[in-house]
């Protein structure tokens, strides 16, 4: 029974081709046409699984630009996708933390996976991945190398700003002031964690806590957490990569419906 997961996302939409098991995955940036840039993943994805159209028999969709997927049956919050996908890979988990370009947000659930509370920083881009890549082109870093360059700082520098167009003023002060880009870089990671943190705190900290979204691949942000809070965060890795949970969440979903 082949189902289908999309997560149309502010800067990219993901899709997860789910029988039993994931079939394939596939993302393409949004774009202006968010149902022009959902056809297109779809049919890779279809592509690299070796599968038909016909063939799928639900396809459910989540995510900022959902409302603009017309061919999808059924659509959900990504609070909900967050919590089905997190569940089905860490059936120990409590706590999600979802960070993607534009917003973080934090899921508390049960032991059965059901969604208790969330919480969501949707105000600025400063706790997002937007935030690293602002940073990353101030400071005339690739972005991909961010991560890797923060975990070799030696030294804590705090930053204040919380606000991206503020806080690149305050990173162009630094390089101003002869501060190696390394602690720059763990500054900027540490000042996302910061963010994120206390929104989790807010929501209440309750373990296994797994971190999700594009951020969860960028190596330094997934330290910065793990030191701001003490302990270790799980972060996808065998069932799919952690920027499509959501879109696993989605499929899964779609298959819950097709068994009623």
């Amino acid at each position: 029974m082949i189902t289908v997961g999309l997560d149309a996302g502010s800067k990219n939409t993901k899709v997860c081709i789910f029988d039993d098991k994931v079939l394939s995955t596939a993302s393409v940036l949004s774009g202006f046409d968010q149902e022009e840039s959902a056809e297109q993943v779809l049919n890779s994805a279809l592509d690299k699984a070796g599968i038909k159209r016909e063939e799928i028999k639900h396809i459910t969709v989540t995510g900022a630009g959902m409302d603009a997927i017309k061919f999808a049956d059924t659509n959900i919050t990504t609070i909900t996708a967050d919590a089905r996908g997190t569940y089905f890979i860490f059936p120990s988990v409590r706590t999600i933390v979802d960070i993607g370009a534009e917003e973080g947000r934090v899921v508390k659930i049960d032991e059965h996976g059901k969604v208790k509370d969330f919480g969501i920083n949707e105000k600025c881009a400063a706790g997002a991945g937007a935030f690293i890549e602002a940073m990353s082109r101030a400071l005339e870093v690739e972005i991909e190398e961010m991560g890797e360059l923060s975990l070799k700082s030696t030294k804590q520098i705090p930053m204040n700003a919380q606000c991206t167009i503020f806080a690149e003023s305050e990173v162009v002060s630094l390089i101003h002031q002869k501060t190696n880009k390394e602690d720059i870089i763990r500054a900027v990671h540490d000042a996302i964690a910061d963010r994120n943190t206390s929104m989790l705190r807010q929501i209440g900290i309750e373990k296994d806590i797994s971190l999700i979204g594009g951020m969860a691949k960028n190596i330094g942000f997934v330290e910065a957490m793990n030191r701001n809070l003490g302990f270790d965060l799980l972060v996808p890795k065998d069932v799919v990569a952690p920027e499509y949970v959501s879109a696993l969440g989605a499929a899964l979903i779609a298959q819950d419906k097709i068994r009623g």
